[in-house]
C-alpha cells in the first residue's frame, strides 16, 4: 500500500513537473521593445542599405538567428544583392521542419530591415529618418517569431527567415533572393511578410493583408486564429500595396500566395517616411499582442497536414 502510494505521488509529481513545462509561450514586451529600440537608434543614421549603420543592424540580426540555434542557409546569413551598387545583404536563415515529409516545403517569413537614412536637412535638429514603424516593427515581429521557434521548433515544414535589405529602393532584396531561389529550385509553400505594425489599425481587425482577393489565407488566418483578426484595407486596395512590398517578388517568382501583414492604417498614419517615425511613435504593448496572436496562426500554417493555402482563380 505505502509503496503504491509512494509510487502515485512520483507519477503526480512527474504530471506536476510535466505541466509546468508546458505553459503557454508568452511574447516578451521587453524584447519586443529593445530590439526595436536598437533597430531605431540614431547610431543606426536610418539604416541605409550599403552603409557601415546597416552592417550593424545586419550583426544584430545575424546574432538573433545565431542565438536561436537557425542556420544560415547559405554559406553565410548574409546573402549579398547582385543589383545594388554597394555592398548590401539580405540576411538569411533556415530552419529544418520536424516532418520527414513536410520539411521538404518551405514557408517564408519576412521582413525588411533597411530604411532611407539621412535627411538633407535637419528639421528642429532632426536629420535622422530612423524607421519605426517602416520597417523596424515588422523587422522585430520576424525576430520574435525566430524566439519563438528558435525555443519550441515545433515547425513541422522548413522556415526560412528572411530580412530584406534594399527594399526602399525598389524591393531590390526580395528580387533578388526570390529569383536566386527559384533558379536553384527551391520548394516554397507560401510567403508571410511583415511591414508596419507598430500601431493598432483600428476598426474591427487585428490587421490586414495585402491582396486579400488573390488567395484564401486571410480566410485561412481567421480560420486557424479562431476569429477574424484579419481583413481588407481600402487604402491598400486603392494604391495596391501588394505590389509595393517584399512578398510580390515571391509572388511573381513562384506564382504562390505571398501577402504582407500590416496593422498601420496609411491614410491616417502621420509619420510614414517622414522623421518623426521614431521609437516613442509606437505602442509595444499593440506589437506584443499582435505577435502573440500571430503565433499560433502562423504555426497552424506551417503544420499543416495539406497546403491548405491556395491562390484564387
Amino acid at each position: 500500500m505505502k509503496k503504491a502510494l509512494f509510487l502515485l505521488l512520483i507519477s503526480l509529481g512527474f504530471v506536476s513537473l510535466s505541466c509546468a513545462q508546458s505553459k503557454p509561450y508568452k511574447v516578451d514586451e521587453k524584447s519586443v521593445s529593445a530590439t526595436l529600440k536598437f533597430l531605431t537608434s540614431d547610431e543606426l543614421k536610418g539604416r541605409a542599405p550599403g552603409t557601415p549603420e546597416m552592417d550593424l543592424a545586419a550583426a544584430h540580426l545575424e546574432d538573433i538567428l545565431k542565438k536561436n540555434g537557425i542556420k544560415p542557409y547559405f554559406a553565410t546569413y548574409r546573402d549579398t544583392l547582385t543589383n545594388f551598387p554597394k555592398p548590401a545583404y539580405n540576411i538569411v536563415g533556415v530552419l529544418e521542419g520536424t516532418d520527414p515529409t513536410l520539411k521538404k516545403e518551405f514557408v517564408v517569413i519576412g521582413a525588411h530591415y533597411d530604411h532611407i537614412g539621412m535627411a538633407k536637412e535637419a528639421v528642429n535638429g532632426d536629420d535622422i529618418f530612423n524607421g519605426a514603424d517602416d520597417n523596424a516593427t515588422g523587422t522585430t515581429t520576424v525576430a520574435e517569431l525566430v524566439n519563438y521557434y528558435g525555443k519550441n521548433k515545433t515547425n513541422k515544414r522548413s522556415i526560412l527567415f528572411c530580412f530584406f535589405s534594399a527594399e526602399e529602393a525598389g524591393l531590390l532584396g526580395s528580387y533578388h533572393l526570390s529569383k536566386k531561389l527559384h533558379d536553384q529550385g527551391f520548394n516554397i509553400y507560401t510567403m508571410v511578410n511583415f511591414e508596419m505594425t507598430g500601431v493598432p489599425l483600428g476598426g474591427d481587425n487585428l490587421a490586414f493583408i495585402t491582396g486579400y482577393g488573390r488567395s484564401n489565407m486571410a480566410d485561412k488566418f481567421n480560420e486557424y486564429a479562431g476569429k477574424k483578426i484579419i481583413g481588407s484595407n481600402e487604402f491598400e486596395m486603392k494604391y495596391q500595396l501588394f505590389k509595393f512590398s517584399d512578398n510580390y517578388p515571391f509572388f511573381l517568382e513562384f506564382n504562390v500566395p505571398s501577402h504582407t501583414f500590416s496593422t498601420t492604417e496609411m491614410s491616417t498614419f502621420p509619420f510614414y517616411h517622414k522623421l518623426d517615425d521614431e521609437f516613442e511613435a509606437m505602442d509595444t504593448k499593440h506589437m506584443t499582442s499582435f505577435i502573440q496572436q500571430m503565433i499560433p496562426v502562423v504555426e497552424k500554417m506551417v503544420n499543416a497536414r495539406t497546403q491548405e493555402i491556395t491562390l484564387k482563380k
